[in-house]
């Protein structure tokens, strides 16, 4: 169910099934024929292998899969923005807004450039918003494209979730989990957090997408990724997610074994400043802890000779220079156990809040609200 869409007329005439009980008012609500709309409802039950709905000579009574999946569907349908869109228009433009081209997009959806521009098209004149335009030889998405792709997005997100908890109540319990995970999670937290869920829910898929803050919000903003792990930012920047602190972790200042400065204890601040440091960008949150900790002990940050967030990189360039960083042992664990590397003591505590961040009108499922509890209950053992 990532990027496959079903139909969304059948969609739309399983809702109006659902709030009107009846197949007569119903079709009147979505304007189709009731042989259409009871073909429709058909069609959706033989793609979940479920009944929907009991006939009654009263009416319609949506089964437990319908009232489970019925608030998913509505959600999905309000963010399309209208139950006429296709499936094809909808994949065709989601393929446009990923690719920024339609050569691009018909590269990766097997359809021709001009079958795109026509199904972008007629969404356009479905949701009656302009979607694209051009800026000299670019193609740019309008504001309004923006959001109806991201609102597309999130559509996806609430249906492969409405399909999830049916499988799940019919025993067939599958699916998957899109997990965002910044650096320090992917040290220890997450591995022990998904060995546990494995064990509990083996027929869940799990998908570990990695990358930075600024990298993995906007894929959790469109719904591509159900949650983001790592450390919390500062709630200005966030006002569409929420941010759930779970523990605090203290980066240590980490350099290769038998450097100068592991024959003491204390570092001063000229110390601090002799050697060259590799760190993350200047947005990230534990440059600004560097920062402020250099500020307390005294002097001003040093050129940062080497600007790198890849604990990889950071790793083999500690081993082969004198060359410092502040980090999370946590990151480093093996070389250090190993006695490669070296653990110092700032010359001030350093913490940041490390935790999960979701969007604020997000709906998990049952698997989903596992996995953050098994990763709630799992942080404490190596905070």
């Amino acid at each position: 169910m990532d990027d496959l869409i079903p139909n969304i007329r059948h969609l739309a005439a399983f809702a109006a099934t659902v709030e009107h009980g009846s197949v007569t008012r119903a079709a009147e609500a979505v304007n189709l024929t009731q042989p259409a709309l009871t073909q429709a409802i058909a069609g959706l039950e033989r793609e979940l292998d479920c009944q929907l709905f009991e006939r009654e000579p009263t009416g319609m009574r949506p089964t437990q899969p319908a009232i489970l999946l019925v608030p998913r569907v509505k959600s999905a349908i309000e963010k399309i923005g209208s139950s006429r869109a296709t499936a094809t228009q909808l994949r065709a433009f989601l393929a446009l807004a990923r690719a920024g081209s339609y050569a691009s997009a018909a590269e990766t959806t097997g359809l021709s450039p001009a079958s795109l521009h026509r199904a972008v098209a007629d969404l356009s004149y479905a949701v009656g918003e302009r979607l694209v335009e051009r800026r000299g030889r670019h193609l740019t998405l309008t504001r309004k494209g923006e959001a109806r792709a991201r609102g597309l997005g999130l559509a996806i997100a609430d249906l492969r979730s409405g399909f999830a908890e049916v499988a799940a109540w019919l025993g067939k319990a599958g699916g998957r989990i899109v997990i965002g995970a910044m650096p320090l999670s992917r040290a220890r937290w997450l591995p022990r957090a998904i060995l546990r869920f494995r064990a509990q829910f083996p027929s869940i898929d799990l998908a570990v997408v990695e990358g930075s803050h600024a990298e993995l919000a906007h894929p959790l903003r469109n719904g591509e990724i159900d949650f983001l792990l790592g450390a919390l930012r500062s709630e200005e920047e966030l006002d569409d997610l929420e941010q759930e602190p779970i523990f605090e972790d203290r980066p240590q200042i980490i350099m290769r074994a038998g450097h100068a400065l592991s024959r003491g204890t204390t570092l001063t601040a000229a110390q601090l400043t002799q050697y060259q440091w590799i760190m993350p960008s200047s947005l990230t949150p534990l440059r600004s802890y560097w920062e402020e900790m250099l500020a307390y002990a005294g002097c001003s940050p040093p050129r940062v000779a080497i600007e790198c967030g890849s604990v990889l990189t950071i790793r083999e360039i500690l081993l082969e220079t004198d060359m410092l960083t502040l980090l999370s042992p946590d990151q480093l664990r093996v070389e250090i156990e190993a006695g490669l590397l070296t653990v110092l003591k700032p010359p001030a505590p350093v913490k940041r809040v490390i935790g999960i961040t979701t969007r604020r009108d997000w709906h998990p499922t049952a698997q989903q609200r596992a996995i953050l509890t098994i990763l709630r209950e799992t942080a404490p053992q190596i905070s």
